[in-house]
């Protein structure tokens, strides 16, 4: 296969470059605009008109730098026109373009103060809520109403490709171990911290998602399914500008979130601060059922749990920074940020035993309770240096992370017989604290040896240590003392050094880009023992290439139609807390129990797409996985145990259609459709799998703009059933609109959104391939729900490109957990 693509490639190229010898020279005027004070005039409109009519040939906007460029521009006398708010607008001489002169690279424009002021302006244009882009497709999602009062794990599930479990588990394209980013930073965490911190994020601190299937070589090599890069709000605009919302909503229980979002920018100084505060009351109930067979297939026993799960948390977070510009070329920056997430969770469980004629042989009642204290900061510290106008920079990050996690649980059972007499009385605490520390810093160079070629190189080091304990004690007659049966601690240090090189070149036609990433991970971890068990430990290094290509050719001048055809290689390293053997105890009859012989998984990702504009895109791709993870249930004495395994290997196809579209000015369509095909083959236990399965994916949104600021959204997801390893899948969807009235100078909104209205979004089926057992379950997380908000913007607004955010951490984020 390699080879194929290789020699497919070299096909490609040897192509490209023939043809782009053969085109005529590319017209392109480029330029600077600055302010009055000779700085980037940031985000400044620059219109380019014909001489003869000043008819608009094209619209673009100045970047950080104040820079602009417009290109396949045809033969013939132009003038340009640049806006800005607060200046005069400013106009050109005529400016020519032929064959002999197809480059044209203006003198610097600087604008006059005066002119049309912002209160003269009432802007009311919004972003499409999906945007397709070459190598990634953004989710804007202020732009969709029933994000109101949404967190960042809740408006996940919208974005497209992307599947939600009711348990939070992600994945994207049909694949699990999802890298996520948040604003180019790793969040550190795996499990249920991962979703607990996602929950504690209001979906109105967001600003876009970014979904990438194949990322570019800069990018660290974790995550099978490629990445998905959340970011937050963040201006550049000089002033002061901001928002503020506040939302209430009601599904089982109530549920509220405030956030507030401020830039202030001042000479060479530039601050920002995004804060938020919410209070999630949460609820599911789970039903399982076991049913025990003897040799003969002959039922033995059965086993019925009805639990109950109310989890609420106070989540506050904050995120903090100063930008400050040494000069046009050079700036410096620190970002803090911070999470503070307490709550407690509330989990009744009645379990029933019974016989093999189905009676009742004894029952337990179960009040677990459990109390979480989240304390997680970071530091960023930020460099970049831009040399010239080709675009010759270099950045520099280094970052420290802290996450401090508490676990407090308490496990009170009480039998009793199947007359209904106490039988006996079982009582298990325990404390799970869990810290991690990461270090990480790297630098990236990137090299234009001209406008369409490009050299980017660097280089990245991360150290990662945690350190989990497991503190578990009985009590009997009120007194306590350790379980060394479970007691344990687990101490995990990694070193991830990187290095990658990524060269790019555009031709008329042609586009290429590949890549190459080293990564070499050093491992150390070491379990502790007790007073019945000794200390153990293990150690390993190893080090792994992860090419990257990407070829693009557009089928018409304009650009109009495109096919293009990417591979990547990627790597997934297990999570922190898989890792360690410790046992955590869900309830009497359920644990979890890490594995430390668990490798990382290698997936091949190919890709072939066809796109005509941002309105349609057609896709099929083809992806290998090898070493596969999965989780495997198992029957151990009267205890149901979950771990993970490397399974074996996956093989998945699957076809995509995109479409972007307005069929009127007032009504605006996107529909995401995917068909997957996967076959799964290993050993799970001691029972050889080979199965496949098939299911399909559509996404739906569609947006309604009506008179009077009266704007109007509905949106769906449907999932049919389908089988991951030992679980089958029951169909899901979910039915959500909304409703927004756009106040106070269209500086506030009022909005009114219902989410999962017909009770579709819940999850059941089987899990099969247990020796001697048949088990089903039934999850319902009470989804439905109606949230109010109201939201508001102040200052200073525009479209201002963003100022690059990213850390040095990227892939650890993912993988801590307790």
């Amino acid at each position: 296969m390699k080879t194929l693509t290789l020699a497919f490639l070299a096909t490609w190229l040897g192509f490209a470059l023939n043809f782009a010898q053969a085109q005529s020279p590319e017209g392109k005027i480029f330029g600077q605009v600055l302010d009055d004070h000779k700085q980037p005039a940031i985000a400044a409109t620059v219109v380019l008109v014909t001489a003869k009519d000043s008819a608009t040939v094209k619209t673009g906007q100045a970047d950080a730098q104040g820079r602009f460029v417009f290109s396949n521009i045809g033969n013939g006398a132009y003038r340009l026109q640049v806006r800005n708010v607060g200046f005069k607008t400013y106009r050109s001489d005529v400016v020519y373009i032929s064959t002999e002169k197809s480059l044209v690279n203006l003198t610097p424009i600087t604008l006059q103060p005066g002119g049309t002021t912002l209160k003269e302006v009432a802007v009311t244009a919004q972003k499409s809520y999906i945007e397709q882009k070459v190598d990634r497709m953004v989710v804007n999602v202020g732009s969709s109403i029933t994000n109101t009062g949404a967190n960042a794990l809740e408006a996940l599930e919208k974005a497209p490709g992307v599947i939600v479990d009711v348990n939070g588990g992600i994945s994207f394209k049909g694949k699990s171990s999802v890298m996520i980013l948040i604003d180019d930073k790793p969040t550190y965490l795996s499990g249920d911290d991962l979703i607990n911190y996602l929950k504690s994020i209001p979906a109105s601190h967001l600003d876009q998602i970014e979904l990438m299937t194949n990322p570019p070589a800069k990018y660290d090599a974790s995550g099978n399914a490629g990445i998905i890069n959340i970011k937050t709000k963040h201006s550049k605009i000089k002033g002061f500008n901001g928002s503020a919302a506040a939302n209430a909503g009601l599904a089982k229980y109530w549920r509220t979130s405030e956030s507030f979002n401020m830039n202030y920018r001042v000479d060479k100084i530039n601050f920002f601060l995004l804060e938020g505060y919410s209070i999630q009351n949460s609820y599911r109930r789970l039903d399982v059922g076991r049913t025990y067979f003897d040799a003969g297939n002959n039922v033995r026993s059965s086993y019925t749990e009805v639990a109950f799960f109310n989890p609420s948390f106070y989540n506050s977070n904050l995120k903090t920074g100063v930008d400050y510009y040494i000069s046009p070329k050079t700036t410096l920056g620190v970002v803090l940020s911070g999470v503070i997430s307490t709550g407690d969770n509330h989990n009744p469980v009645n379990s029933f035993l019974k016989n093999a004629a189905g009676k009742i042989d004894s029952t337990v009642v179960a009040e677990n309770n459990t109390n979480y204290k989240n304390y997680n900061g970071g530091i960023n510290f930020n460099y970049s240096h831009k040399y010239d106008s080709l675009g010759t920079n270099i950045t520099a990050d280094f970052d420290y992370v802290r996450y401090s996690n508490h676990r407090d649980q308490s496990f009170y059972n009480t039998t009793y017989n199947a007359s209904g007499a106490l039988g006996s009385n079982q009582n298990i605490i325990d404390n799970l604290p869990v810290y991690v520390n990461i270090w990480s810093g790297k630098t990236d160079y990137s090299l234009p040896f001209n406008k369409k070629t490009r050299l980017d190189l660097g280089l990245k080091t991360s150290y990662v240590n945690t350190d989990n304990a497991a503190n578990y004690f009985n009590i009997v007659n009120n007194v306590t003392t350790v379980d060394n049966n479970n007691t344990n601690r687990f101490i995990y240090k990694e070193n991830v050094n990187a290095a990658y090189a990524n060269f790019s070149q555009e031709w008329k036609r042609f586009s290429l880009q590949a890549g190459l990433r080293a990564e070499n991970t050093r491992v150390n971890a070491h379990q502790l023992g007790n007073a019945l068990g000794q200390d153990s430990s293990f150690v390993k290094n190893y080090t792994d290439l992860f090419p990257t290509a990407f070829v693009l050719y557009k089928l018409d001048s304009a650009g109009s139609n495109s096919v293009s055809v990417s591979y990547g290689r990627r790597i997934d390293r297990p999570a922190y807390q898989d890792l360690n053997p410790f046992i955590i105890i869900l309830d009497k009859y359920s644990a979890f129990t890490g594995n430390p012989f668990l490798r990382p998984q290698f997936t091949n990702n190919y890709q072939l797409s066809y796109s005509y504009k941002s309105m349609l895109v057609l896709s099929a791709g083809y992806s290998y996985v090898t070493d596969y993870r999965v989780e495997y249930d198992y029957q151990k004495g009267d205890i149901f145990f979950a771990n993970s395994i490397n399974l074996g290997s996956r093989a998945e196809k699957n076809v995509a259609a995109i479409t972007n579209l307005d069929p009127f000015k007032w009504w605006h369509f996107y529909l995401d459709a995917e068909y997957n095909w996967t076959r799964y083959k290993g050993q799970l236990g001691t029972i050889p799998v080979d199965n496949t399965t098939a299911y399909c994916f559509i996404n739906n949104t569609n947006q309604f703009t009506l008179s009077h600021g009266w704007s109007a959204e509905l949106t769906m997801f449907y999932v049919s059933p389908f089988t991951d390893s030992q679980f089958t899948h029951i169909a899901r969807k979910q039915l959500n609109m909304g409703l927004q009235k756009k106040i106070l100078n269209n500086n506030g909104a009022i909005k009114l959104s219902a989410r999962d209205l017909f009770k579709g979004n819940y999850s059941a089926g089987n899990i099969r391939n247990v020796p001697g057992a048949a088990i089903t379950y039934h999850n319902d997380n009470a989804n439905r729900s109606v949230t109010l908000g109201f939201s508001y913007n102040f200052g200073k607004s525009a479209n201002i490109p963003k100022k690059r955010n990213t850390g040095s951490a990227d892939s650890e984020k993912n993988r801590a957990g307790n």
